[in-house]
């Protein structure tokens, strides 16, 4: 007896080709929520919220009754298909020929991925799509089934794509025209979708239309991502200009031209894990019935919700389940901790956690667009037709989550909160997980797994006692594990022993559940450190998080790197503190309210205050210098007072190594900033001021403008002007970055009236420099000019000879813009140039070279141009400054070209866009849109050997 289901349109059954009749609306979404998770039980509750969502009847479980009962009714006719009663819910079990379009189109894409014979491969994607009859679960509407629906309308257009692939290579350009040109309408913005019609226009003959769909689809992502077109898709453009129709000659749309290697985010796995036995069964029957009767992988977004109180292991089950199917996940495995209960911290912004997942998937910063809506939107499109494991840990609800979880079938996100996330359930179908404190036999088994089941066994009693005292917590015993394996001499009674004894002494501490009577524990286990090692514990309750390395621990206890190496090696063996990567140091949540509590009640306050002054001074001081390997002539001029005796700012030797300390500690240096207590507020500020370079060059331009504001508030409450002008400066360029002119302008005029008072030159000067930068950018140059001589003003009268020649550069543009070329500019570029070459300052003569190559060129002096652009990009590539090597390269191929030297030319560009490509930062976005444009309007057949241009070679 053949039984089919189909919900791939409306909810339909048939047996032996005769219509089921399967009753009313929200009786068929009763037999859709069991068809999807065919053959394994669903809970009433689940049954419940998915066929009704929020506005379930009065009498949910006697409806839900009827419904089943009759639908029991209606397969009658056969024992294929029955719905049987389970403890806690209901399942439909099937056996035979029973068949579910949903699960069938799956197996089916699955199969044709798997196909090594394009042939065979597309004729199996034609299979699956022919499944579809409508938009899935058709007339059904709650919020579970919605999100399934997009789910499944996600992984249609994947199979797609992949059949869309198959079809180009096996030639059928022509007959895929007319399903590529609808598709494509209705998803402007698939650059993979955008990159197969055009390559089908192209062998058709119709290569015009191909370059104009290019050029509609970048403007559209311009418009509406802020971003260009990837590498793929402009490989695919280059092709059509130079009329390339071989089918091997340019790259799949959907291949990326230089694939990174997967993300491998995952944090170690605890050691000699034991005790979730049943928890990790339920994590891999939720991977088994995504993956159907395929390969272990998933085949649609499954989220599971681990949820648990603090202490009791979420982590270490998730990150070690992780790891026991990370095969499944061949594409990546993304990690972010969202500190959602991090101790007087800040959680993790999802705009954060996006951003870093971006990156750990090879995504340029140029390419990434503004705003967490387009970004998260980016990030799942990356997702798409993946196999990516997704781990959220320490969660603070759903509304953090949700920007975070993939949107396309084949991935799966694994969620770790201290909050049961009923709302995930709800709204995006999570399974929910609860993970409880171990039994006392789990808890025998953890501690014969560390200690070894000889020693457990031989004293029983003891190993009883120390489990009711660690109350079945998992970090509890590990600690206790971890002192009794560090001292094999002491038998199991003694510690047992001090154990009740640190009990009856911390009465007052034991609230009477699991997070409060851990501290017996860690009062414990603090008693058995050394008096050092006791010390640094305390003094790390001081630190803000969310982690650190060795040379911030040593400054935070003024002690040698040496020896604080040796008291942080007692810590972690004594699981006091955790080395989550190499080299970086955290403490659990607990811990550090533990911590807190006994620098508070231990340590004198003149003790805290000298600790956090050295730390601050560290991270302020190495972050200074930092800042000044990055941008020697950019960064804002702040005087420091000397560190403090211990604070031991690390010595970075280049551009390179300030680059990695930045990327390692700007999450410590933002929370420093949040977190300093007063009597700081000039850390803040400065702190601020540092990190702001390297924030601005990553485009965490909301995480660089709440730190402004924070520093800003700071400043005010101490009455600080100096700090406050410098906040309102450095709020105002992020309010540039993020395009509200209008609110950069307010904070651009707030802190010149504050540099007036001050009575500070180069602050006005500054301020002068960039309003005139703003007037420039609206067309505005007669204004622009009149703020460039304030600049030069200024600066002269702060003896800034290095910021009279960036004024005066500003000043010859200006003119040249206003039209007076010849007679005004070179003048004001050639007093520019000799006060930088007075000075020696390399970057501020590559820069006036490049002003003088720029008026030369207005000045129709095409030769003079060309000799300046080589003069600046000669000291552009001393100082390794790409960006600008970059910008000169591409006005030196608009000087070329204006010279009537196209293959120059196209050369120059070429090398300018391959540095943009290379350094990826968010700032290259319109200089790359410009040389793109060129390339496109000015093509050649074959670009010039640079050995025959010597001032081209690198």
């Amino acid at each position: 007896m053949t039984v089919e289901f189909g919900v791939l349109g409306s909810v339909e059954g048939s047996i032996d080709g005769r219509p089921v009749a399967l009753g009313h609306a929200r009786q068929r979404g009763v037999l859709a929520v069991l068809l999807v998770d065919v053959d394994h039980p669903v809970t009433v509750d689940q049954l419940i919220d998915r066929a009704w969502g929020h506005h379930p009847p009065r009498q949910a479980r006697s409806t839900l009754r009827g419904y089943l009962s009759r639908l029991r009714q209606a397969l009658a006719a056969t024992r294929e298909a029955v719905i049987a009663r389970q403890p806690g819910g209901y399942v439909l079990t099937t056996a035979g020929t029973v068949t579910v379009d949903m699960h069938s189109f799956r197996r089916l894409a699955a199969q044709a991925r798997a196909a090594g014979d394009d042939a065979r491969a597309a004729a199996l994607f034609e299979q699956s799509l022919r499944l579809w009859r409508a938009e899935p679960f058709a007339a059904l509407d709650t919020p579970w089934l919605n999100a399934l629906r997009d789910a499944l309308v996600q992984e249609r257009l994947a199979a797609q794509l992949d059949l869309g692939d198959l079809r180009l290579r096996l030639g059928q350009h022509a007959a895929l025209l007319p399903e590529l040109s609808a598709r494509a309408a209705a998803h402007p913005l698939d650059e993979r979708l955008a990159g197969q019609l055009m390559l089908a226009l192209h062998r058709n003959g119709r290569s015009a239309e191909a370059l104009d769909h290019y050029h509609r689809t970048r403007d559209r992502l311009a418009r509406e991502l802020g971003i260009d077109p990837g590498p793929a898709l402009r490989k695919i453009q280059t092709a059509v200009l130079r009329q390339d129709t071989a089918p091997g000659a340019v790259p799949q749309p959907g291949a990326p031209a230089q694939p990174s290697p997967p993300p491998a985010q995952l944090p170690l796995s605890v050691a000699a894990f034991t005790g979730r036995d049943g928890e990790l069964a339920r994590l891999d029957r939720l991977l088994s019935a995504a993956a159907g009767a395929g390969p272990v992988r998933p085949a649609a977004v499954v989220i599971s919700a681990v949820s648990g109180t603090a202490g009791v292991g979420k982590t270490a089950l998730a990150v070690h389940w992780a790891h026991r199917v990370r095969e499944a996940f061949p594409d990546g495995q993304l990690y972010v901790n969202l500190r959602g209960f991090v101790p007087g911290g800040s959680i993790t912004d999802p705009a954060e956690a996006v951003r870093g997942f971006l990156d750990a998937l090879g995504v340029p910063p140029a390419r990434i667009p503004n705003g967490l809506e387009a970004q998260a939107g980016l990030y799942r499109s990356l997702l798409a037709g993946r196999r990516v494991l997704v781990v959220l840990d320490n969660a603070r609800d759903a509304e953090q989550v949700r920007p975070l979880l993939p949107g396309a079938p084949g991935c799966l996100a694994l969620v770790t909160s201290r909050n049961r996330l009923t709302g995930l359930a709800a709204t995006e179908g999570a399974h929910l997980l609860s993970v409880d404190l171990l039994t006392p036999g789990q808890a025998r088994d953890l501690l014969a797994g560390r200690l070894g089941p000889h020693r457990t066994a031989a004293e029983p009693s003891a190993v009883n006692e120390i489990v009711t005292r660690c109350a079945g917590l998992p970090l509890a015993l590990a600690i206790v594990a971890a002192r009794a394996a560090d001292q094999l001499h002491l038998p199991l009674a003694g510690l047992a022993g001090e154990l009740r004894e640190a009990g009856t002494r911390l009465n007052a501490l034991d609230g009477g559940d699991p997070a409060t009577r851990i501290r017996a524990v860690f009062s414990w286990s603090y008693r058995a450190l050394s008096p050092d090692a006791a010390r640094l514990l305390r003094l790390l309750g001081l630190h803000p998080g969310p982690d650190t390395a060795l040379p911030g621990v040593a400054a935070l206890a003024g002690l040698p790197p040496a020896r604080t190496s040796t008291l942080v090696t007692e810590l972690t063996r004594g699981n006091l503190l955790t080395e989550h990567t190499p080299g970086r140091y955290a403490l659990h949540d607990l811990l550090r309210i533990y911590a807190t509590e006994l620098v508070t009640t231990h340590d004198s306050d003149a003790t805290r205050r000298a600790a956090t002054h050295r730390m601050l001074d560290h991270y302020l001081h190495t972050a200074h210098a930092a800042d000044a390997l990055l941008t020697p002539r950019r960064r804002v001029p702040i005087s420091l007072a000397p560190a403090q005796l211990g604070a031991a700012p690390e010595e970075l030797r280049d551009r390179r190594e300030a680059l990695d300390w930045f990327t390692a500690e700007n999450p410590v240096a933002l929370a420093a900033i949040e977190q300093a207590p007063a009597g700081f507020e000039t850390h803040t500020w400065q702190l601020a001021t540092a990190v702001a370079t390297s924030l601005n060059r990553q485009g965490r331009w909301p995480a660089l403008a709440a730190a402004h504001t924070t520093a800003l508030n700071a400043a005010q409450r101490a009455n600080d002007k100096t700090g406050q002008a410098n906040s309102h400066h450095g709020l105002a360029l992020v309010q540039t970055r993020l395009d509200h002119l209008a609110d950069a302008r307010a904070h651009y005029e707030l802190a010149m009236d504050l540099f007036k008072e001050l009575d500070d030159h180069n602050g006005q000067a500054r301020i002068h420099k960039h309003l005139g930068r703003l007037s420039s950018d609206r067309g505005d140059y007669r204004e622009a000019l009149g703020h460039a001589h304030q600049a030069f003003t200024h600066y002269k009268a702060a003896h800034n000879m290095l910021g009279q020649a960036i004024a005066l550069d500003d000043i010859d543009r200006y003119h040249v813009r206003l039209g007076d070329h010849r007679q005004t500019a070179l003048s004001y570029g050639r007093q520019a140039l000799a006060l930088v070459e007075e000075i020696g300052d390399i970057n501020g003569q590559a820069y006036t070279w490049s002003s003088l190559s720029y008026i030369h060129h207005h000045l129709g002096q095409y030769g003079q141009a060309i000799d300046s652009h080589r003069q600046a990009i000669d000291l552009y590539r001393k100082t390794d400054d790409r960006y600008h090597e970059a910008t000169s390269l591409t006005d030196l191929g608009d000087t070329h070209h204006a010279a009537a030297d196209p293959t120059a030319a196209l050369y120059a560009w070429t090398q300018a866009l391959a540095i943009t490509d290379e350094i990826s930062l968010p700032g290259t976005a319109p200089l790359r849109a410009k040389i793109l444009h060129n390339l496109d309007r000015h093509p050649a057949d074959v670009p010039p050997s640079p050995e025959n241009n010597p001032d081209l070679r690198p």
